[in-house]
């Protein structure tokens, strides 16, 4: 898949979940630096305001929550979220009424934190689609994402595909080359390990060309 290009196949299928009338959610799991986000930005370019983009990054701990638990060394770690308040959002999502505005949180890459209530949902919103590495996990709390998603996709990426994007996204804000090496392998890829094993609970499967 070109970065650069949406897949015709992913719009049909956004197309046709917006077809069936209602609310619904689209999940995007994919390992660290595989292209949900892009993916999940690509469609919400082509569909408009039909649809919103509600990221899992969002719950992201606090830097200063994740150093008292002595987790900072692990940061995107399935640990280093607020899963069950991932999970109550999409919960309050599905039972969206009309005129109610719910505000979501969003990671803010430059600042390496969350920033609550950066994101609307509004209940006219038909399509929302929300993105992250373990949306498809089978152990608790994250377990009850699945049943919460309307349909779910993972994106797949060739490993050293996916590590060269994350060196170049990993220095670009602020990592010197050997720092994001080392944080590639020790945290980046026991992660895409996990979400790898996941694979097999989504809907659909796009496999990306390098």
């Amino acid at each position: 898949m070109d970065p650069n290009q949406l897949p015709a196949a992913a719009l049909r299928r956004a197309r046709a979940l917006l077809a069936a009338g209602g609310r619904r959610v689209l999940g995007i799991a994919a390992p660290p630096g595989a292209g949900k986000s892009t993916l999940a930005g690509q469609l919400l370019q082509a569909l408009g305001p039909q649809v919103q983009v509600v990221p899992m990054d969002g719950f992201h701990l606090a830097n200063s929550e994740l150093q008292r638990l002595g987790r900072a060394g692990r940061k995107g770690a399935q640990d280093t979220f607020d899963a069950l308040g991932y999970v109550d959002l999409l919960h309050r999502i599905r039972k969206q009424q009309p005129g109610e505005t719910i505000y979501a949180p969003e990671f803010r890459r430059e600042l390496e934190e969350g920033i609550a209530g950066a994101i609307a949902v509004h209940s006219d919103t038909r399509l929302i689609i929300t993105e992250g590495n373990y949306l498809l996990l089978d152990t608790a709390p994250w377990d009850a994402v699945r049943g919460l998603l309307d349909e779910a996709w993972y994106v797949a990426l060739d490993d050293t595909e996916r590590q060269r994007r994350l060196l170049e996204r990993h220095m670009r804000f602020g990592r010197e080359r050997a720092d994001a090496l080392q944080w590639i392998a020790t945290t980046d890829e026991p992660n895409a390990r996990l979400v790898a094993a996941s694979k097999h609970r989504a809907d659909w499967v796009i496999e990306q060309a390098n």
